[in-house]
Protein backbone atom coordinates (compact mmCIF):
# COMPACT_ATOMS: atom_id res chain seq x y z
CA UNK A 1 0.00 0.00 0.00
CA UNK A 2 1.58 3.15 -1.04
CA UNK A 3 1.17 6.12 1.33
CA UNK A 4 -1.34 8.07 0.15
CA UNK A 5 -3.47 4.87 -0.20
CA UNK A 6 -2.60 4.07 3.32
CA UNK A 7 -3.29 7.94 4.03
CA UNK A 8 -7.00 7.47 2.10
CA UNK A 9 -7.51 4.33 3.67
CA UNK A 10 -6.97 5.58 7.71
CA UNK A 11 -9.33 8.78 6.41
CA UNK A 12 -12.19 6.71 5.38
CA UNK A 13 -12.32 3.59 7.57
CA UNK A 14 -15.17 3.29 9.87
CA UNK A 15 -14.92 5.12 13.62
CA UNK A 16 -16.01 1.35 15.16
CA UNK A 17 -15.13 1.90 18.98
CA UNK A 18 -14.54 -1.13 20.59
CA UNK A 19 -15.00 -2.74 24.12
CA UNK A 20 -11.41 -2.39 26.28
CA UNK A 21 -8.83 -5.12 25.42
CA UNK A 22 -6.84 -5.98 27.90
CA UNK A 23 -4.05 -7.28 25.25
CA UNK A 24 -3.61 -3.42 24.30
CA UNK A 25 -1.13 -2.57 26.92
CA UNK A 26 1.10 -5.67 25.65
CA UNK A 27 0.82 -4.63 22.35
CA UNK A 28 1.81 -1.50 23.05
CA UNK A 29 5.07 -2.78 24.92
CA UNK A 30 5.94 -5.22 22.36
CA UNK A 31 5.95 -2.24 19.84
CA UNK A 32 7.91 -0.19 22.38
CA UNK A 33 10.03 -2.98 22.65
CA UNK A 34 10.64 -2.98 19.14
CA UNK A 35 11.15 0.78 18.17
CA UNK A 36 14.00 0.50 20.77
CA UNK A 37 16.02 -2.10 19.58
CA UNK A 38 15.49 -0.93 16.04
CA UNK A 39 16.58 2.74 16.95
CA UNK A 40 18.48 2.65 20.01
CA UNK A 41 19.44 6.34 20.63
CA UNK A 42 16.79 8.01 19.08
CA UNK A 43 14.00 7.94 21.40
CA UNK A 44 14.45 9.84 24.71
CA UNK A 45 10.81 8.13 25.58
CA UNK A 46 8.01 6.39 24.30
CA UNK A 47 4.85 6.46 25.96
CA UNK A 48 1.41 4.70 25.45
CA UNK A 49 -1.10 7.42 25.07
CA UNK A 50 -4.41 7.30 23.75
CA UNK A 51 -7.81 5.45 24.69
CA UNK A 52 -5.98 1.97 24.90
CA UNK A 53 -3.49 3.08 27.69
CA UNK A 54 -6.86 3.91 29.60
CA UNK A 55 -7.71 0.56 31.71
CA UNK A 56 -11.53 -0.29 31.08
CA UNK A 57 -12.15 2.60 28.33
CA UNK A 58 -13.61 1.70 25.08
CA UNK A 59 -11.53 2.90 22.03
CA UNK A 60 -10.46 2.28 18.50
CA UNK A 61 -8.38 -0.66 18.56
CA UNK A 62 -5.23 1.06 16.97
CA UNK A 63 -2.41 1.23 20.00
CA UNK A 64 -1.36 5.28 20.07
CA UNK A 65 2.19 5.73 20.91
CA UNK A 66 3.94 8.87 22.12
CA UNK A 67 7.53 8.63 21.01
CA UNK A 68 9.62 11.28 22.09
CA UNK A 69 12.82 13.09 20.77
CA UNK A 70 15.50 15.48 21.00
CA UNK A 71 13.85 17.91 18.23
CA UNK A 72 11.50 18.49 15.18
CA UNK A 73 14.08 17.46 12.72
CA UNK A 74 14.96 14.43 14.76
CA UNK A 75 11.58 13.34 14.56
CA UNK A 76 11.34 14.17 10.41
CA UNK A 77 14.93 11.98 9.97
CA UNK A 78 13.28 8.88 11.47
CA UNK A 79 10.30 9.14 9.47
CA UNK A 80 11.75 7.47 6.34
CA UNK A 81 13.69 4.40 8.42
CA UNK A 82 10.50 4.29 10.34
CA UNK A 83 8.75 3.57 6.88
CA UNK A 84 11.50 1.07 6.48
CA UNK A 85 10.43 -0.83 9.14
CA UNK A 86 6.93 -1.16 8.48
CA UNK A 87 4.84 2.01 9.23
CA UNK A 88 3.70 4.31 6.31
CA UNK A 89 3.62 8.06 6.55
CA UNK A 90 1.52 10.92 4.07
CA UNK A 91 5.06 13.38 3.13
CA UNK A 92 1.63 16.09 2.53
CA UNK A 93 0.06 15.47 5.61
CA UNK A 94 3.26 15.58 7.86
CA UNK A 95 4.34 18.50 6.17
CA UNK A 96 1.53 20.37 7.69
CA UNK A 97 2.34 19.50 10.85
CA UNK A 98 4.58 22.27 12.88
CA UNK A 99 4.71 20.07 16.45
CA UNK A 100 4.66 16.54 15.24
CA UNK A 101 5.33 13.66 12.40
CA UNK A 102 2.06 11.02 12.42
CA UNK A 103 2.62 7.72 11.53
CA UNK A 104 0.56 4.55 10.85
CA UNK A 105 1.40 0.90 10.96
CA UNK A 106 -0.72 -1.91 9.09
CA UNK A 107 -1.55 -5.72 9.79
CA UNK A 108 -4.20 -7.77 7.88
CA UNK A 109 -5.84 -4.62 6.15
CA UNK A 110 -6.27 -2.19 9.16
CA UNK A 111 -4.61 -0.24 11.15
CA UNK A 112 -2.75 -1.42 14.27
CA UNK A 113 -0.74 1.19 15.77
CA UNK A 114 -0.47 5.05 15.23
CA UNK A 115 3.15 6.76 16.21
CA UNK A 116 3.34 10.44 17.28
CA UNK A 117 6.83 11.51 17.37
CA UNK A 118 7.42 15.03 19.21
CA UNK A 119 9.86 16.75 21.16
CA UNK A 120 10.02 15.03 24.59
CA UNK A 121 8.97 17.60 26.85
CA UNK A 122 7.05 19.90 24.19
CA UNK A 123 3.99 20.88 25.48
CA UNK A 124 2.43 18.36 22.80
CA UNK A 125 4.29 15.56 25.21
CA UNK A 126 3.25 17.15 28.10
CA UNK A 127 -0.82 17.86 27.09
CA UNK A 128 -0.92 13.82 25.70
CA UNK A 129 0.26 12.49 28.74
CA UNK A 130 -1.95 15.31 31.42
CA UNK A 131 -4.71 14.22 29.61
CA UNK A 132 -4.03 10.29 29.62
CA UNK A 133 -3.07 10.14 33.28
CA UNK A 134 -6.23 12.83 34.11
CA UNK A 135 -8.50 9.39 32.71
CA UNK A 136 -6.75 6.98 34.62
CA UNK A 137 -7.06 8.84 37.50
CA UNK A 138 -10.49 9.46 37.19
CA UNK A 139 -12.84 6.94 36.73
CA UNK A 140 -16.16 9.18 36.30
CA UNK A 141 -13.91 11.59 33.41
CA UNK A 142 -12.95 8.46 32.30
CA UNK A 143 -16.75 7.44 31.78
CA UNK A 144 -17.61 11.15 30.43
CA UNK A 145 -14.92 10.93 28.00
CA UNK A 146 -16.33 7.19 26.73
CA UNK A 147 -20.03 8.50 26.68
CA UNK A 148 -19.08 11.58 24.26
CA UNK A 149 -16.84 9.10 22.42
CA UNK A 150 -19.93 6.28 21.68
CA UNK A 151 -22.03 9.56 20.92
CA UNK A 152 -19.92 10.96 18.21
CA UNK A 153 -18.61 7.39 16.64
CA UNK A 154 -22.40 7.14 16.00
CA UNK A 155 -22.76 10.57 15.01
CA UNK A 156 -19.34 10.53 12.44
CA UNK A 157 -19.23 7.02 11.78
CA UNK A 158 -17.49 7.69 8.46
CA UNK A 159 -15.75 11.09 9.13
CA UNK A 160 -12.48 10.07 11.62
CA UNK A 161 -11.62 13.52 11.15
CA UNK A 162 -15.06 15.14 12.45
CA UNK A 163 -14.77 12.71 15.15
CA UNK A 164 -11.20 13.73 16.14
CA UNK A 165 -11.98 17.52 15.57
CA UNK A 166 -15.17 17.12 17.46
CA UNK A 167 -13.75 15.35 20.99
CA UNK A 168 -10.72 17.88 20.91
CA UNK A 169 -12.77 20.65 23.16
CA UNK A 170 -13.21 17.84 25.57
CA UNK A 171 -9.64 16.88 25.93
CA UNK A 172 -8.44 21.09 25.98
CA UNK A 173 -11.24 21.23 29.33
CA UNK A 174 -9.54 18.40 30.67
CA UNK A 175 -5.38 19.56 29.98
CA UNK A 176 -6.75 23.61 30.93
CA UNK A 177 -9.32 22.33 34.04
Amino acid sequence: MTDAESLQAAIHEEVALRAYDPHWPAMFEAERERLLALFPGDFIAIEHMGSTAVPGLAAKPVIDILGGVASMAAARALVAPLCAQGYTASAEFNATLVDRQWLMRWADGHRTHHLHLVVHGSPVWAQRLQFRDALRADAALAWHYAALKAELAAKYPADREAYTDAKAEFVRSVCEG
